[in-house]
């Protein structure tokens, strides 16, 4: 058996490396991405658009009123409104709920429909942010986009991590982000014109642009194929083959095919998938994938991407000044994520985390000295050259995030599930991500409040926290095929390979 083993795995290496980059591949891949353009878009514009004073003056007037009293509140209060905060939270906890729905649809419509089902939900829930005056129906309309986004950020890792080459699963994978932080560039670029915009009807151009990523990711769900994880998983084992042949762009996929055949036989023994992904072999992946959404919301980078003109204005910049510097911020994102893209299968997923760790450390604790020394509840003493080094602090951590936790946060528990605990799995992550995305955005402005310049501090702990954690217990999953990571990674791993069978159960525990 043990011989057996190793010749699949040196026979898949082989098949791996003839592999080429297929432009269907790269087409698919391009594609799909576009989820990631409609979670970046939705992300970044509602902090614009609640800090335009016509939105606020329509749906918010209390909020209003409370900007426009001099020296009444703190620098650090005046946006402090739960009601304001729940129309950006609000997509998170629809889409918590969501992703349950869309790993059913994962598993058995397959990858390609459910992105054709989160392009419905987007288009629709656009249709009604933009068109309607009543508050109620907007909501209506955060709560559709939240559904698109569940089911987005469910199918889209998954489907990419399935379909590309080994050697490059990484770069491909991060284009689901790339996207995200175009996505965030545009919405900011999209507030910064319709803020200018005379008549009241600014705030509807900027949530009806996210029309055009939702029909982009409807019609490239219609045109892209299926991965054959998924049809092989759904017992369309010919088309399965048809399509791995393609994508590939060889005939000698034998080993591959039996290997993905396999995996899905054992995949449809599981009848409970959510109470599977507790099984001890499973806690590897599970743990990193919670852990990691976890980290990922408490480095603090969705509070600035959320309300970085609010957060910029609390600073003491004035309206124009605080979007500027939030597209400053939003290019420098869409910069460093490009850098991961070719970092990623090269360096290394841990070596990115590390040294990001590092520089996102440091960067919020000369923000946090800066805003102690200058900014106060009720006076600003931020000079032009203070303004422009918090710019340029803010821009540092930006770019770490950009490279490491941002893409990697979503390629790891993507790649590391067996195929039988893959959807369940994904499902989990977007799921953890989605409900601490919600309790940021909800609590963010709260603790603003409360915490002031200490805000950066309390983001800076947990930045150290995640640092440790990724040197103690993340194992480096560059350049491993996605069926063969519980043999070359977890069984190999000095802490986790305790999980994986009887053998390595009793092993190092005493």
């Amino acid at each position: 058996m043990a011989k057996q083993g190793s010749l699949a795995i040196a026979s898949t290496a082989e098949d791996r490396v003839e592999a080429k980059i297929t432009p269907i591949v790269i087409f698919s891949c391009v594609l799909a991405a576009t989820g990631g353009l409609m979670f970046g878009y939705e992300v970044a514009i509602s902090g614009g658009v609640t800090a335009m004073p016509d939105f606020l003056k329509k749906f918010y007037p209390d909020v209003y009123a409370s900007t426009q009293k001099l020296n009444i509140n703190s620098n650090y209060c005046k946006y402090n409104n739960q009601s304001l905060q729940l129309f950006t939270s609000l997509l998170y906890l629809a889409a918590l709920v969501a992703t349950f729905f869309a790993s059913y649809t994962t598993k058995r419509l397959g990858r390609k429909k459910t992105m054709l089902i989160a392009g419905v939900f987007f288009i629709v829930g656009t249709v009604l942010n933009a068109s309607f005056n009543h508050l109620s129906v907007v909501i209506l309309g955060r709560v559709l986009l939240g559904c698109g986004v569940g089911f987005g950020n469910q199918v889209v890792p998954l489907f990419l991590s399935e379909i590309a080459p080994t050697r490059i699963r990484g770069g491909l994978n991060i284009l689901f982000q790339l996207n995200a932080t175009i996505g965030i560039l545009l919405a900011t670029l999209v507030n910064y014109g319709a803020a200018k915009i005379k008549g009241g009807w600014g705030w509807r151009l900027s949530l009806g642009l996210a029309g055009v990523p939702a029909l982009m990711l409807t019609l490239g769900s219609l045109i892209v194929v299926d991965t054959p994880n998924s049809l092989i998983q759904r017992g369309k084992l010919d088309e399965g083959r048809s399509v791995l042949k393609k994508i590939r762009g060889t005939e000698n996929i034998e080993t591959e095919f039996a290997e993905i055949v396999e995996a899905s036989r054992v995949a449809e023994e599981i009848k409970h998938p959510f109470r599977n992904l507790l099984k001890r072999k499973n806690r590897p992946p599970l743990v990193i994938a919670i852990a990691m959404q976890i980290f990922q919301q408490f480095t603090g980078i969705n509070a600035i991407f959320f309300y970085a003109p609010i957060l910029f204005a609390s600073m003491g910049f004035g309206s124009n000044a605080s979007l500027y510097a939030a597209v400053i911020t939003g290019a420098v994102n869409v910069l460093a994520t490009i850098v991961s893209l070719f970092l990623v299968d090269k360096v290394g997923r841990r070596m990115l985390l590390l040294e990001a760790g590092i520089q996102m450390l440091l960067s919020q604790i000369v923000v946090a000295i800066v805003l102690a020394v200058k900014v106060k509840d009720h006076s600003n003493n931020l000079s032009f050259g203070l303004a422009i080094l918090v710019v340029v602090m803010v821009c540092i951590f930006v770019s770490a995030f950009a490279w490491s936790w941002g893409p990697i946060g979503w390629l790891i528990p993507s790649e590391t599930f067996p195929l039988e605990a893959r959807s369940a799995g994904q499902s989990v992550t977007v799921c953890v991500n989605m409900l601490f995305c919600f309790v940021i955005g909800q609590v963010f402005l709260l603790m603003l409040c409360s915490l002031k310049y200490a805000i950066f501090l309390f983001f800076a702990a947990w930045v150290l926290i995640m640092s440790l954690f990724v040197l103690l217990l993340i194992p480096e999953t560059k350049n491993v095929p996605i069926e063969e990571m519980t043999e070359r990674v977890w069984k190999k791993h000095w802490f986790w390979k305790r999980y994986m069978d009887d053998h390595y159960e009793g092993d190092g525990v005493k």
